[in-house]
């Protein structure tokens, strides 16, 4: 692992992105903006799973209103989302965006762009120039140029022209469905600008490809200290999109939300039922925030080495499990009462911590 970039710290209401503070992790809602009682319900549903930043999208001028509400009530920093019409800009800082996101592929002309900086310098809020493969500005797009050269250049053209403004509050983002792309954009990024850099692999798919495009291009970055906020953008409930974002963090050692589950693939070896009980033992750990290793074993190869390694588990025998804590066997129980077992063994360690 490279140490992180160092990179001008940008506050997103009061979410600080960049500088030393923790990569944040984000999503986008998916419910219509003008359905505020859905969209509020849903930012709660992605707080509730480690959320610290959402953006919502204003499609039109009448869903102002509505988007207005939802800054008033979210429990999170909420970016706008604002495409085509520049004036949708101007009106959701007005309204309480925490941040906005444009796309200097559609947003147009720099006269327009700068109303938008005015009008966010005025309040303190921040921008993501947020360039995208799906939606490249003609002069950019039609260039014979490889992918990753035309999107560094489009945000790196659109970054000059906010420093020209005196506008220094700027996240940078250049995505693209292709993983190598994406990684090539933002490794040009990270050499050629001071800002923090907002990373995701766009449109990469349903739940099962998406995750692990998202999972292969991000961690790749995160290991070399690129990226300050992500989003994994998934075609799925944004819930998964915070849940695997946390889950890359995590494998990377850089940040948990909650506990590590580590268990074993199965084998012939393997006398007990042991993945369902995995499956209903990693439902229950996502509902805990206590950064334990929990170790769901299925034979005694790796048992007593992962037991020595985690805070607590089970090893499993032949319709039994032994709960383990800290390397020190606890109690046999019957394979039908691991998983409540297990779970009591971690609520007395939670309520000791």
């Amino acid at each position: 692992m490279k140490p992180r970039r160092d990179t001008r710290a940008v506050s997103v209401g009061g979410v600080i992105i960049g500088g030393d503070a923790p990569i944040a992790v984000q999503s986008m809602t998916s419910t219509a903006t003008t359905d505020v009682e859905a969209t509020l319900a849903q930012i709660h549903r992605l707080a509730e799973a480690g959320c610290e930043i959402v953006r919502v999208a204003i499609p039109r001028r009448d869903a102002l209103e509505s988007f207005g509400r939802v800054c008033a009530e979210s429990p999170l920093p909420v970016v706008a989302d604002v495409h085509f019409d520049h004036t949708i800009a101007i009106a959701a800082v007005g309204l309480g965006a925490a941040k906005l996101r444009i796309n200097p592929g559609n947003i147009g002309d720099f006269a327009h762009v700068d109303e938008i900086i005015d009008a966010a310098g005025a309040r303190g809020v921040p921008i993501r120039i947020g360039v995208n493969a799906g939606s490249l500005a003609d002069d950019y797009r039609d260039l014979d140029w490889p992918l990753p050269e035309k999107l560094v250049a489009s945000a790196v053209a659109f970054t000059s022209h906010l420093e020209q403004r005196g506008f220094e509050d700027i996240v940078v983002s250049a995505k693209a469905s292709s993983v190598n792309d994406t990684i090539a954009a933002y490794r040009r990024l990270a050499d050629e600008i001071p800002y923090p850099l907002h990373i995701g692999v766009t449109e990469a798919g349903i739940l099962r490809s998406g995750t692990v495009k998202s999972s292969v291009g991000l961690g790749v970055l995160l290991s070399e200290g690129i990226g300050d906020t992500l989003r994994v953008s998934l075609t799925a409930d944004p819930v998964e999109e915070i849940l695997v974002g946390w889950e890359i963090l995590a494998a990377l050692d850089i940040r948990r939300n909650g506990p590590e589950l580590v268990s074993c693939p199965t084998c012939g070896r393997c006398e007990i039922d042991l993945i369902p009980i995995a499956n209903e033992i990693e439902a229950l750990l996502r509902q805990r925030r206590t950064c334990l290793k929990v170790a769901v074993m299925g034979c005694i190869v790796n048992g007593p080495g992962e037991a020595r390694e985690a805070d607590i588990g089970i090893a499993a025998g032949k319709g039994v499990g032994l709960i383990f804590a800290k390397g020190e066997p606890l109690r046999k129980v019957p394979e039908s009462e691991i998983v409540d077992a297990l779970m009591a063994e971690i609520d007395r360690m939670e309520s000791a911590s």
